[in-house]
Protein backbone atom coordinates (compact mmCIF):
# COMPACT_ATOMS: atom_id res chain seq x y z
CA UNK A 1 0.00 0.00 0.00
CA UNK A 2 2.73 1.89 -0.89
CA UNK A 3 0.72 4.51 -3.53
CA UNK A 4 -2.76 5.54 -1.96
CA UNK A 5 -3.64 5.88 -5.28
CA UNK A 6 -6.49 4.67 -8.20
CA UNK A 7 -5.19 1.85 -9.85
CA UNK A 8 -4.81 2.47 -13.64
CA UNK A 9 -5.86 -1.20 -14.35
CA UNK A 10 -8.95 -0.17 -13.05
CA UNK A 11 -9.47 0.72 -16.70
CA UNK A 12 -10.56 -2.93 -17.55
CA UNK A 13 -12.91 -3.06 -15.18
CA UNK A 14 -15.13 0.02 -16.01
CA UNK A 15 -13.94 1.06 -19.49
CA UNK A 16 -17.70 2.09 -19.82
CA UNK A 17 -19.37 4.94 -18.48
CA UNK A 18 -22.86 3.68 -18.42
CA UNK A 19 -22.54 -0.29 -18.63
CA UNK A 20 -21.46 -1.82 -15.93
CA UNK A 21 -20.68 -5.94 -15.54
CA UNK A 22 -22.63 -8.31 -13.05
CA UNK A 23 -22.65 -11.53 -11.47
CA UNK A 24 -23.89 -14.84 -12.41
CA UNK A 25 -24.67 -18.36 -11.29
CA UNK A 26 -25.46 -21.89 -12.64
CA UNK A 27 -26.84 -25.16 -11.47
CA UNK A 28 -24.65 -27.51 -11.50
CA UNK A 29 -22.78 -28.60 -8.47
CA UNK A 30 -19.87 -31.17 -8.65
CA UNK A 31 -17.47 -31.81 -6.07
CA UNK A 32 -15.01 -29.39 -5.97
CA UNK A 33 -11.33 -30.76 -6.23
CA UNK A 34 -9.27 -27.56 -4.88
CA UNK A 35 -10.86 -26.76 -1.58
CA UNK A 36 -8.95 -26.02 1.35
CA UNK A 37 -10.21 -27.77 5.22
CA UNK A 38 -13.26 -26.22 6.19
CA UNK A 39 -11.74 -24.84 9.26
CA UNK A 40 -9.57 -22.38 7.26
CA UNK A 41 -13.77 -21.09 5.92
CA UNK A 42 -14.64 -20.44 9.48
CA UNK A 43 -12.70 -17.35 10.17
CA UNK A 44 -11.46 -15.76 7.00
CA UNK A 45 -7.94 -14.24 7.39
CA UNK A 46 -7.64 -10.46 6.94
CA UNK A 47 -4.48 -8.45 6.61
CA UNK A 48 -3.45 -5.61 9.60
CA UNK A 49 -4.45 -2.00 9.32
CA UNK A 50 -2.22 -0.48 7.35
CA UNK A 51 -0.47 3.12 8.42
CA UNK A 52 -2.42 5.52 10.89
CA UNK A 53 -5.32 2.48 10.75
CA UNK A 54 -5.95 2.86 7.71
CA UNK A 55 -7.79 -0.39 5.85
CA UNK A 56 -5.18 -2.36 4.57
CA UNK A 57 -4.86 -2.88 0.63
CA UNK A 58 -3.84 -6.41 -0.70
CA UNK A 59 -2.97 -6.87 -4.27
CA UNK A 60 -1.33 -10.46 -4.81
CA UNK A 61 -0.35 -13.16 -2.86
CA UNK A 62 3.20 -14.35 -2.14
CA UNK A 63 5.35 -15.05 -5.04
CA UNK A 64 7.34 -17.65 -3.69
CA UNK A 65 4.39 -19.81 -1.93
CA UNK A 66 4.16 -22.14 -4.70
CA UNK A 67 2.21 -21.37 -7.78
CA UNK A 68 -1.22 -19.89 -6.90
CA UNK A 69 -3.65 -18.13 -8.39
CA UNK A 70 -6.52 -16.84 -7.28
CA UNK A 71 -9.09 -15.60 -10.18
CA UNK A 72 -12.08 -13.25 -8.90
CA UNK A 73 -15.19 -11.99 -11.04
CA UNK A 74 -17.26 -9.08 -10.46
CA UNK A 75 -20.78 -8.58 -10.15
CA UNK A 76 -20.62 -5.12 -11.09
CA UNK A 77 -24.48 -3.83 -11.35
CA UNK A 78 -25.38 -0.30 -9.94
CA UNK A 79 -28.05 0.90 -7.96
CA UNK A 80 -29.95 2.57 -10.77
CA UNK A 81 -30.55 -0.49 -13.48
CA UNK A 82 -32.88 -2.21 -12.41
CA UNK A 83 -34.84 -0.76 -15.19
CA UNK A 84 -32.98 -2.81 -17.34
CA UNK A 85 -33.07 -5.99 -15.74
CA UNK A 86 -36.53 -5.40 -15.94
CA UNK A 87 -36.27 -4.55 -19.35
CA UNK A 88 -35.11 -7.97 -20.44
CA UNK A 89 -31.50 -7.47 -19.86
CA UNK A 90 -29.59 -10.46 -18.47
CA UNK A 91 -26.61 -9.55 -15.86
CA UNK A 92 -26.23 -13.65 -15.59
CA UNK A 93 -23.85 -15.96 -16.52
CA UNK A 94 -24.99 -19.56 -15.54
CA UNK A 95 -22.59 -21.06 -18.13
CA UNK A 96 -19.79 -19.43 -16.37
CA UNK A 97 -20.57 -20.71 -13.12
CA UNK A 98 -21.28 -24.10 -14.24
CA UNK A 99 -17.98 -24.08 -15.91
CA UNK A 100 -16.36 -23.38 -13.03
CA UNK A 101 -17.66 -25.82 -11.05
CA UNK A 102 -17.19 -28.68 -14.42
CA UNK A 103 -13.64 -28.18 -13.75
CA UNK A 104 -13.52 -27.32 -10.35
CA UNK A 105 -12.19 -24.24 -9.95
CA UNK A 106 -12.15 -22.43 -6.52
CA UNK A 107 -13.30 -18.82 -7.23
CA UNK A 108 -13.90 -15.22 -5.33
CA UNK A 109 -17.12 -13.34 -6.54
CA UNK A 110 -16.62 -9.81 -5.73
CA UNK A 111 -20.45 -9.06 -5.62
CA UNK A 112 -22.37 -5.61 -5.24
CA UNK A 113 -25.10 -5.51 -3.02
CA UNK A 114 -27.46 -4.13 -5.72
CA UNK A 115 -27.03 -7.29 -7.65
CA UNK A 116 -27.92 -9.23 -4.52
CA UNK A 117 -31.16 -7.35 -4.22
CA UNK A 118 -31.91 -8.37 -7.79
CA UNK A 119 -30.69 -11.67 -7.78
CA UNK A 120 -31.66 -13.42 -4.37
CA UNK A 121 -31.85 -16.99 -5.70
CA UNK A 122 -28.05 -16.47 -7.72
CA UNK A 123 -26.15 -14.49 -5.22
CA UNK A 124 -27.55 -17.48 -2.26
CA UNK A 125 -26.68 -20.03 -4.83
CA UNK A 126 -23.13 -18.88 -5.28
CA UNK A 127 -23.18 -18.30 -1.55
CA UNK A 128 -23.79 -21.72 -0.80
CA UNK A 129 -21.01 -23.77 -2.89
CA UNK A 130 -18.20 -24.28 -0.89
CA UNK A 131 -16.17 -23.72 -3.94
CA UNK A 132 -16.66 -19.96 -3.84
CA UNK A 133 -16.99 -17.31 -1.90
CA UNK A 134 -18.53 -14.18 -2.18
CA UNK A 135 -17.07 -10.45 -1.24
CA UNK A 136 -18.32 -6.69 -1.11
CA UNK A 137 -18.04 -5.08 -4.03
CA UNK A 138 -20.49 -1.81 -2.32
CA UNK A 139 -23.50 -2.06 -2.30
CA UNK A 140 -24.10 0.93 -5.35
CA UNK A 141 -20.88 0.36 -7.34
CA UNK A 142 -21.14 4.06 -7.18
CA UNK A 143 -16.94 5.59 -6.70
CA UNK A 144 -15.43 6.08 -3.98
CA UNK A 145 -13.16 8.85 -5.08
CA UNK A 146 -14.17 11.62 -7.80
CA UNK A 147 -13.29 11.56 -11.71
CA UNK A 148 -13.70 7.28 -11.37
CA UNK A 149 -14.57 6.72 -15.27
CA UNK A 150 -17.57 8.24 -14.59
CA UNK A 151 -19.56 7.01 -11.87
CA UNK A 152 -21.68 8.58 -9.86
CA UNK A 153 -19.49 9.10 -6.19
CA UNK A 154 -20.67 8.25 -2.79
CA UNK A 155 -20.48 11.18 -0.18
CA UNK A 156 -17.44 10.22 2.08
CA UNK A 157 -20.14 9.74 5.24
CA UNK A 158 -21.78 6.63 3.65
CA UNK A 159 -18.89 5.00 2.32
CA UNK A 160 -18.98 3.00 5.46
CA UNK A 161 -23.04 2.48 5.13
CA UNK A 162 -22.84 1.73 1.64
CA UNK A 163 -20.24 -1.11 1.64
CA UNK A 164 -22.49 -2.40 5.41
CA UNK A 165 -25.09 -2.27 3.23
CA UNK A 166 -23.79 -4.86 0.79
CA UNK A 167 -23.10 -7.42 3.75
CA UNK A 168 -27.06 -6.98 4.62
CA UNK A 169 -28.05 -7.42 1.27
CA UNK A 170 -25.89 -10.80 1.04
CA UNK A 171 -27.79 -12.02 4.33
CA UNK A 172 -31.01 -11.43 3.13
CA UNK A 173 -30.46 -13.14 0.16
CA UNK A 174 -28.86 -15.90 1.96
CA UNK A 175 -25.73 -15.70 1.20
CA UNK A 176 -24.01 -18.79 3.98
CA UNK A 177 -20.44 -17.38 3.27
CA UNK A 178 -19.10 -13.90 2.42
CA UNK A 179 -15.85 -13.04 3.11
CA UNK A 180 -14.47 -9.25 4.72
CA UNK A 181 -12.69 -8.21 1.83
CA UNK A 182 -13.78 -4.91 0.07
CA UNK A 183 -12.95 -4.31 -3.76
CA UNK A 184 -13.43 -0.75 -4.68
CA UNK A 185 -15.76 0.12 -7.89
CA UNK A 186 -14.02 0.99 -10.51
CA UNK A 187 -10.53 -0.38 -8.34
CA UNK A 188 -10.62 3.31 -7.58
CA UNK A 189 -9.58 4.71 -3.92
CA UNK A 190 -7.82 7.56 -2.25
CA UNK A 191 -6.77 7.95 1.75
CA UNK A 192 -10.43 9.25 2.97
CA UNK A 193 -11.65 5.62 1.50
CA UNK A 194 -9.48 3.82 3.46
CA UNK A 195 -10.27 5.87 6.30
CA UNK A 196 -13.67 5.45 6.02
CA UNK A 197 -13.88 1.58 5.72
CA UNK A 198 -11.50 1.10 8.62
CA UNK A 199 -13.72 0.83 11.15
CA UNK A 200 -15.48 -1.93 9.40
CA UNK A 201 -12.86 -4.08 9.28
CA UNK A 202 -12.08 -5.12 6.18
CA UNK A 203 -9.26 -5.98 3.63
CA UNK A 204 -9.38 -4.12 -0.01
CA UNK A 205 -8.89 -6.23 -2.28
CA UNK A 206 -7.21 -5.31 -5.68
CA UNK A 207 -5.41 -7.42 -8.21
CA UNK A 208 -1.82 -7.90 -10.24
CA UNK A 209 -3.35 -9.25 -13.58
CA UNK A 210 -6.51 -7.38 -15.89
CA UNK A 211 -8.28 -10.46 -17.70
CA UNK A 212 -9.15 -7.76 -20.88
CA UNK A 213 -12.51 -9.80 -20.97
CA UNK A 214 -14.56 -6.28 -20.35
CA UNK A 215 -16.65 -6.11 -23.23
CA UNK A 216 -14.20 -8.18 -25.09
CA UNK A 217 -15.67 -10.61 -28.18
CA UNK A 218 -12.51 -12.57 -28.80
CA UNK A 219 -11.86 -15.42 -25.62
CA UNK A 220 -8.64 -15.92 -27.01
CA UNK A 221 -7.57 -12.85 -26.77
CA UNK A 222 -8.83 -12.47 -23.19
CA UNK A 223 -7.16 -15.84 -22.35
CA UNK A 224 -3.48 -14.98 -23.74
CA UNK A 225 -3.71 -11.26 -21.12
CA UNK A 226 -4.57 -13.91 -18.62
CA UNK A 227 -1.74 -16.06 -19.47
CA UNK A 228 0.88 -13.77 -20.21
CA UNK A 229 0.34 -11.59 -16.76
CA UNK A 230 0.03 -14.81 -14.49
CA UNK A 231 2.63 -14.95 -12.14
CA UNK A 232 2.68 -17.26 -8.47
CA UNK A 233 0.80 -15.36 -6.16
CA UNK A 234 -1.58 -13.52 -8.70
CA UNK A 235 -5.03 -12.04 -8.51
CA UNK A 236 -7.21 -11.86 -11.81
CA UNK A 237 -9.67 -9.69 -12.09
CA UNK A 238 -12.40 -11.26 -14.26
CA UNK A 239 -16.19 -10.69 -15.06
CA UNK A 240 -19.61 -12.74 -15.83
CA UNK A 241 -22.01 -11.24 -17.29
CA UNK A 242 -23.86 -12.30 -20.72
CA UNK A 243 -23.96 -8.60 -22.03
CA UNK A 244 -20.69 -6.88 -21.09
CA UNK A 245 -18.28 -9.90 -20.80
CA UNK A 246 -19.38 -12.49 -23.46
CA UNK A 247 -16.29 -13.97 -23.99
CA UNK A 248 -15.32 -14.95 -20.60
CA UNK A 249 -16.67 -18.10 -19.87
CA UNK A 250 -15.02 -19.67 -23.50
CA UNK A 251 -11.80 -18.29 -22.14
CA UNK A 252 -11.72 -20.05 -19.20
CA UNK A 253 -12.09 -23.26 -20.96
CA UNK A 254 -8.33 -22.16 -22.37
CA UNK A 255 -7.03 -20.35 -19.26
CA UNK A 256 -7.57 -23.37 -16.86
CA UNK A 257 -6.44 -26.20 -18.49
CA UNK A 258 -3.41 -24.23 -19.50
CA UNK A 259 -2.37 -22.55 -15.90
CA UNK A 260 -2.84 -26.12 -14.36
CA UNK A 261 -0.45 -27.58 -17.19
CA UNK A 262 2.03 -25.10 -15.99
CA UNK A 263 1.73 -25.85 -12.12
CA UNK A 264 -0.18 -23.63 -10.62
CA UNK A 265 -3.48 -24.40 -8.93
CA UNK A 266 -6.46 -22.07 -8.12
CA UNK A 267 -7.58 -20.85 -5.13
CA UNK A 268 -9.67 -18.42 -3.53
CA UNK A 269 -8.51 -15.08 -1.81
CA UNK A 270 -8.92 -15.94 0.97
CA UNK A 271 -6.48 -18.74 0.68
CA UNK A 272 -4.01 -16.17 -0.67
CA UNK A 273 -3.92 -13.66 2.20
CA UNK A 274 -3.72 -16.57 4.89
CA UNK A 275 -0.73 -17.38 2.87
CA UNK A 276 0.49 -13.35 3.11
CA UNK A 277 0.51 -14.26 6.92
CA UNK A 278 -2.30 -12.51 7.62
CA UNK A 279 -4.29 -12.24 10.94
CA UNK A 280 -7.49 -14.40 11.47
Amino acid sequence: MNALVRRSAALCVLGALTTVLVGCSGDARPVPAERPPAASRSAPPTLAPGPQGLTPVFENGPRTHGRAVALTFDADMTAGQGPRAAAGERFDNPALVATLRRLKVPATFFMTGRWADEYPSQAADIGKDPLFEVANHSYSHYAFTGDCYGLPTVPPARMRADMERAFAAFRTAGVERSVPYFRFPGGCYDQRALRALAPGGVTAVQWDVVGGDAFATDPAAVARQVLDGVRPGSVVVLHCTRSAAPATERALRTIVPELRKRGYRFVRVSEQIGSAGARR
